[in-house]
């Protein structure tokens, strides 16, 4: 396995990093303080995850560990995900510390304050997360929570980082019948069927978060909704952007675009650019808020969808 190596029992998380106890989220599968490492005073996350809650493990000839820190470890080279800077294992819990970078809020809050993105700044956006999730794939890792509250906004840069894996696993070409991501990104098969395939799952899920950039809300509600999927889009939106939509929201998984597919697809190869440059007032839209700031006080009706904090 790749990455951050494994750290004893007996290491000492206290020597090396000092935990603020600023609460960032929590969750399920655990819970976000930000914290400091003393060495040079970077800022991190420091996540806790209960042995006792932990669900999914991955057992190496060594010691196992939750399969969440085997899944960080094999997407440490990709630039597009938060990355897991070390991890130790406590008599009663694992502590991972990982990546908490200046100037950030999630897409959730981002999309809450702008109410809409333009295509333009959707463009810039999506062509990074399918970039991201395409070399997740490739590295053999699906992520299957793919939404706005997981994904990570610079506000200086326009760049984004995905976080938290802890719904995820190693990708395999047969069925999948588990699934603990958000039931509202949740593709079809899985509602009627609970069954499922990463790919066509994973590009259900970037159907829906294209929607929610473009027309400030997710398009799905309820388990009906999902099953019938009929899109009725907001605003004056282009015909290509709408076309790739529906192309990720077919209800018959053989009927979806494949990432590849989306790569290709006009709308994203569009003649304007769509660079980082490109995105609208990013570096002064808003206060910077903490990436995992539950919304509570968001614009219009978008509801956040999540049970567990950020990262």
């Amino acid at each position: 396995m790749e990455g951050v190596k494994s750290t004893s029992v007996s290491a000492n998380f206290a020597d090396k990093y000092h935990c603020t106890g600023e609460k960032l989220g929590s969750g399920g599968f655990g819970t976000v303080y930000s914290g400091v490492r003393k060495s040079d005073q970077l800022q991190v996350a420091i996540k806790v995850v209960d042995k006792n809650k932990v669900t999914d493990w991955y057992r190496p000839k060594v010691t196992p560990i939750p399969l969440e820190i085997a899944l960080l470890q094999r997407v440490s080279h990709i630039k597009g995900v938060n990355q897991l800077m070390d991890y130790y294992e406590q008599s009663r819990c694992f502590i991972m510390v990982l990546q908490k970078p200046e100037g950030c809020m999630d897409l959730f809050d981002y999309i809450s304050e702008k109410k809409v993105l333009s295509e333009k700044t959707a463009r810039a956006f999506f062509r990074q997360i399918l970039e991201t999730v395409h070399e997740v794939h490739k590295a053999g890792v699906v992520h299957r929570d793919i939404k706005d509250e997981n994904l990570l906004v610079n506000t200086k840069t326009g760049q984004l980082q995905l976080i938290d894996f802890g719904s995820g696993a190693f990708l395999i070409d047969s069925a999948y019948t588990d699934f603990d991501g958000t039931r509202v990104y949740s593709p079809p098969e899985w509602i009627r069927q609970h069954r499922y395939h990463a790919r066509p799952a994973a590009v259900w899920s970037l159907g829906i978060l294209l929607y929610d950039m473009v027309c400030g809300d997710i398009p799905f509600e309820l388990d009906e909704q999902i099953c019938k999927a009929e899109l009725t889009f907001k605003g004056h939106l282009s015909k290509e952007v709408q076309s790739l939509i529906s192309g990720c929201l077919q209800i018959k998984p053989s009927n979806r675009l494949s990432i590849e597919d989306i790569f290709q697809h006009p709308w994203l190869r569009n003649n304007e650019k769509s660079s980082l440059s490109s995105v609208e007032n990013i570096a002064c839209i808003i206060p910077l808020k903490t990436a995992n700031t539950n919304s509570s006080g968001s614009l219009e009706s978008k509801v956040s969808t999540s049970s567990e904090g950020s990262y």
